[in-house]
């Protein structure tokens, strides 16, 4: 975690004053972290005021410290104490405020997979508790996605029925593997039934995993781990659900991927090509119920940051607006705010009042 958010302050330098969009570069894109307090942005579309949901939005419970200090946690969990990120920090609202950001799901970015039983149930007891109190605060600004042990998957599904009946929490945050395991493996499908009883999101966002964000080769200048890393592991994720079955075992499932679903959306092409050949690659196909792309339509879905209207015109071909929902990656400072998606212009009003929050507020419960 301190890795990442090293990265980025040191990208947000680089790339101070520049705002990619459709295929140019153009100056002085507004800040998304670290707004002055001022007015309340409010977001309309041809006259009409719309709710703004923002899926990726991220935080950090500093009072785990006390569960964690004294274990093999701590050295992930202390930079992650103060500053924007911490929950109760006052400049969170201030930039929502300045963003015209309406709503956060906020959720814990996935960590402690490598935690026993007894320290894993403790910190995600502590994470999901102040989580719901932060949102009980704040009822009109917040809704929380759960912290969950996903290295044990019974216990998972315990926390996660917890958390959303008990706690009102409106989905989950997860990992795109845990401790190198694949979430495919069919020990996992206890919490996929859960999730799909449920019916509630589950928020997939990368944390460091061997072979993708920690491949060796990704060392080196271009903070390669992030910038390649982080979608390949999204893309890596999404394809073991489709071809080793999950999605067609729980075909009711909510997910949506970080970072525009990584690499897949934008070549899904391959995977369907894939399946319409013969030989020992297109007999993997054989047992899916649908084309690899077909799942972007119902169960998969993805936030917006792909940073270039032509990549979001892209991810509307692919996915279809109704399985977009905005997201931010806050408090990381991406030039991707809500302009993005009002003025692309291949967008219907309909279409971006869904893309920025009616989507998401089926989604998370939100009342209009």
């Amino acid at each position: 975690m301190r890795n990442r958010r090293d990265f980025i302050r040191n990208a947000a330098g680089a790339t101070a004053g520049l705002l990619m969009t459709g295929t140019r570069l153009l100056g002085a894109p507004a800040r998304q972290v670290g707004a002055a307090p001022g007015k309340r942005r409010e977001v309309s579309i041809a006259g009409r005021r719309v709710k703004t949901v923002d899926v990726h939005a991220h935080c950090f419970v500093p009072e785990v410290w006390d569960v964690v200090k004294n274990t093999p946690l701590a050295e992930q969990a202390k930079g992650n104490l103060t500053g924007t990120i911490a929950l109760g920090n006052p400049q969170r609202l201030i930039d929502m405020d300045a963003q015209g950001i309406d709503y956060q799901a906020i959720n814990i970015n996935a960590w402690g997979y490598s935690a026993d039983r007894t320290l894993a149930r403790d910190v995600v007891a502590i994470q999901n508790q102040k989580i719901s109190e932060w949102c009980a605060k704040h009822p009109d600004r917040f809704v929380g996605m759960a912290s969950l042990a996903l290295q044990y998957p019974e216990l998972a599904a315990e926390q996660l029925e917890q958390a959303v009946k008990k706690l009102g929490l409106r989905g989950a945050a997860i990992g795109g593997s845990v401790e190198g395991q694949e979430l495919s493996d069919r020990k996992f499908d206890p919490f996929w039934a859960k999730a799909e009883e449920l019916g509630v999101l589950l928020f997939m966002h990368p944390q460091p995993a061997p072979g993708t964000t920690q491949n060796m080769r990704l060392q080196g200048k271009g903070g390669l781990g992030n910038t390649i890393g982080n979608p390949l592991e999204t893309s890596v994720f999404l394809s073991h659900l489709i071809f080793e079955g999950t999605l067609d075992r729980f075909p009711g499932l909510k997910i949506c991927a970080a970072h525009a679903g990584g690499y897949l959306a934008s070549y899904l092409g391959r995977s369907d090509a894939l399946c319409g050949r013969g030989g020992a690659l297109g007999a993997d196909c054989k047992a899916l119920k649908k084309k690899p792309s077909e799942y972007f339509r119902r169960e998969l879905l993805v936030d917006t940051m792909i940073f270039r209207e032509d990549g979001l015109r892209h991810l509307v071909a692919e996915a279809g607006v109704g399985q977009l929902v905005y997201g931010t990656d806050y408090p990381f400072d991406w030039p991707v705010g809500i302009d993005f998606v009002l003025n692309a212009s291949f967008l219907s009003n309909a279409d971006k009042e869904a893309v920025l929050g009616g989507n998401a507020m089926k989604l998370l419960r939100i009342a209009s």
